[in-house]
C-alpha cells in the first residue's frame, strides 16, 4: 500500500510520509535514561502524541512503556479518590492489554477489585508493581490537562511527587515508576492557566519535580526535505526538494501539523505539482477549510481569552512590539497555543504565515462586522487585475478616495489606530482566491509596516506609515528603498497616514524616484 501524508493523530512510518525526527526524540530518550520525571506541553496537533508513540516504538525493548490518557469520559470517575483509583486501573488494564503485558494486566484487575479505594493503597499498589514486574515502567499519560482543574487530579500528582521524592531518597527505582511522562496543551506546572475564574487561582502545582529541558519541535527546511525524500523516491517527479521544503517553511516555519497539511494538499488535490505556486495554493485551501479544527480554535481562544485577543491585535494590526517575557499571562498564553513565538530580537512574533492570514480574516472580518454600512467599499466591482496582474497603483488610488471620502470628518485616534487594518479591509476581497499578504515581522514597528503582497507569482512591497513629521517621510523611502533591495525588487509603494489636521498634505498619489528605485507615494 502507498504511503500517505497523515495529519490526524498518530504517525505510523510504514503508512505515512514523515520527517526524520530521530534527532529529536533522542531528547527524551536521554530523560527517560535519567529516570526523569517530565511533560512534554505544546499546542495541539504539535506532535506530542507522535512524540509519546516514538518512545512506545523505540523503548519498549529496554522499558515497560505503559501508553494512556486522561480523557474526561465521564465526570464521574473524579468525583472522589475511590472513583478516580478504580478509573486510574482501568486506564492501566486497557494501556496493558493493548501492549499484551498479561502480568500487568492481572495486577490491576486485582488492585481494582479492592474495597475503599483510596490514594494511600494506590501508592502501595504502584510501588507493588514497580517490584513485580521485570522492566522498569514508564508511565505516559497524554491528555493531561483535561482534568488539571480537578481536585482530585491534584492529589493524584502530589502521590506520584511522593513516591518520586521517597524513590530519590532511598535510591531504588522500585518504590515508583523509573519515568512519567504527561503531555497535554496546558502546561500543567502552571495550573492557574485551568482553574475556573470563579476559584482562586493556584500557583504552586504538585508537579514541581517535573525536569526542566529545551527541545524544538518544529522542523527546519532541512528536515522537511527528509520527508519529501522518502516521496520523491516513491514517485521520481522530479521537483527541487530543496526549493519545496523551503517554501513550504516560509509558510508554516515547520509547525509540523501544517507541514504535513501543505503536503496533503499538493499531493491529494493538487495533482502532485510540486512548484512554489501549488505550496501557496495548498496554503489557501487550508485557510478556507471550515473544519481544520487548528483554525477553528483561534476564533474560540481569541473569545475565550479577552487578553489574548488584544495581544494579538497589538501584535498584529498595530505593529507593536513586546519582549518574550513568560511573567505577561498573555504572551504565555499565546506561546502556548504556538501563536507566538520569539525572534532573534527576543521580541514576540506570530508564529508562522498562516496563522497570521488566519488571524488577518478574523480582524478584518470583525471590522467589517462592526462597520457594515461601509461594507460596499470593501466589495468594489473596480477591475483591479489586469492581464492577470494586481494594479497596486489603481488599489491605492481607490483606497485613497474611499478614505477622502469616508473618514474625512472621523475622530483622528479612531483613524490612527485602524488605518492598517481600513488597507487590510479594502485589499484581502481584491486578492481573495489567489494572493496572500502578510506584514514583513523584521518591519513592524509603531511607525512602520511593511505589507507583502504575492499576487500570481509577482510580489508587491506596500509600506504603511504613520506621519511623524517630514524627517519621518524621507525616513521612510530610506527603509522602503533598502528593503526593496533585499527583496530584489525595482517597485515599491508607500502609504502615510496622516493625522495632523494644519498639515497640507500631497493631492495626488505620483511615482517619486528615490536611490534607484520607483517609489509610488500616496498620502491619506
Amino acid at each position: 500500500m502507498a504511503k500517505k501524508f497523515n495529519t490526524s493523530v498518530i504517525c505510523d512510518p510504514k503508512r505515512h510520509y514523515m520527517v526524520d525526527v530521530t534527532a529529536k526524540m533522542k531528547v527524551f530518550e536521554g530523560l527517560i535514561d535519567d529516570k526523569c520525571y517530565f511533560t512534554i506541553t505544546r499546542a495541539r496537533q504539535f506532535g506530542k502524541t507522535s512524540a509519546l508513540n516514538w518512545i512506545l516504538r523505540n523503548m519498549s525493548d529496554r522499558y515497560l512503556v505503559i501508553p494512556s490518557s486522561f480523557e474526561l469520559y465521564s465526570q464521574e470517575n473524579w468525583v472522589d479518590d475511590d472513583s478516580f483509583g478504580r478509573y486510574f486501573c482501568t486506564k492501566l488494564i486497557l494501556a496493558c492489554n493493548d501492549i499484551k503485558d498479561a502480568t500487568s494486566v492481572s495486577f490491576w484487575e486485582n488492585a481494582k477489585s479492592l474495597q475503599n479505594f483510596n490514594f494511600d493503597i494506590l501508592s502501595q499498589k504502584i510501588t507493588e508493581y514497580c517490584h513485580l514486574v521485570e522492566k522498569k515502567v514508564v508511565l505516559m499519560i497524554d491528555e493531561v490537562d483535561k482534568a488539571s482543574n480537578n481536585e482530585v487530579f491534584l492529589r493524584f500528582l502530589s502521590m506520584l511527587r511522593n513516591l518520586y521524592l521517597k524513590r530519590e531518597q532511598n535510591g531504588d527505582f522500585a518504590y515508583t515508576f523509573w519515568s512519567v511522562i504527561l503531555a497535554g496543551v496546558y502546561d500543567v506546572k502552571n495550573l492557574k492557566l485551568k482553574i475556573r475564574p470563579e476559584e482562586e487561582h493556584q500557583y504552586n502545582s504538585p508537579w514541581n519535580v517535573a525536569a526542566d529541558y529545551y527541545l524544538d519541535m518544529t522542523f527546519n527546511p532541512q528536515e522537511i526535505s527528509t520527508m519529501l525524500v522518502d516521496y520523491e523516491n516513491d514517485y521520481h517527479l522530479g521537483f527541487d526538494i530543496k526549493e519545496i521544503s523551503e517554501e513550504i517553511y516560509k509558510y508554516t516555519s515547520g509547525y509540523p501539523v501544517l507541514v504535513s497539511r501543505v503536503c496533503k494538499e499538493i499531493d491529494e488535490r493538487l495533482g502532485k505539482v510540486w512548484t512554489k505556486e501549488s505550496v501557496l495554493k495548498a496554503v489557501k485551501n487550508i485557510l478556507k477549510d471550515k473544519d481544520f479544527t487548528l483554525l477553528d480554535d483561534i476564533s474560540k481562544n481569541l473569545q475565550l481569552y479577552n487578553g489574548l485577543h488584544q495581544l494579538m491585535y497589538d501584535i498584529i494590526i498595530n505593529g507593536r512590539k513586546f519582549t518574550m517575557s513568560l511573567i505577561d499571562p498573555m504572551v504565555r498564553v499565546a506561546l502556548m497555543f504556538s501563536y507566538v513565538k520569539e525572534n532573534e530580537d527576543g521580541n514576540v512574533d506570530i508564529h508562522n504565515l498562516i496563522f497570521e492570514e488566519a488571524f488577518n480574516a478574523y480582524f478584518v472580518n470583525e471590522f467589517i462586522r462592526k462597520n457594515s454600512s461601509d461594507r460596499e467599499d470593501y466589495d468594489s466591482s473596480f477591475d483591479y487585475i489586469q492581464d492577470g496582474e494586481l494594479n497596486m497603483v489603481m488599489v491605492i488610488d481607490r483606497f485613497k478616495e474611499i478614505m477622502a471620502d469616508r473618514y474625512k470628518d472621523s475622530d483622528q485616534k479612531f483613524l490612527e489606530n485602524h488605518g492598517r487594518l481600513l488597507f487590510l479591509c479594502f485589499i484581502k476581497p481584491i486578492i481573495n482566491g489567489t494572493g496572500f499578504c502578510y506584514f514583513e515581522p523584521q518591519t513592524k514597528s509603531g511607525g512602520r509596516m511593511d505589507l507583502i503582497v504575492n499576487y500570481n507569482r509577482k510580489e508587491y512591497i506596500v509600506e504603511l506609515k504613520i506621519w511623524r513629521g517630514s524627517k519621518y517621510e524621507t525616513d521612510g523611502k530610506v527603509q522602503l528603498a533598502k528593503y526593496l533591495t533585499q527583496r530584489g525588487l525595482s517597485e515599491g509603494y508607500l502609504i502615510t497616514f496622516s493625522f495632523l489636521k494644519n498639515k497640507v498634505v500631497q493631492e495626488e498619489p505620483e511615482w517619486v524616484e528615490y536611490q534607484g528605485k520607483r517609489i509610488y507615494e500616496a498620502v491619506i
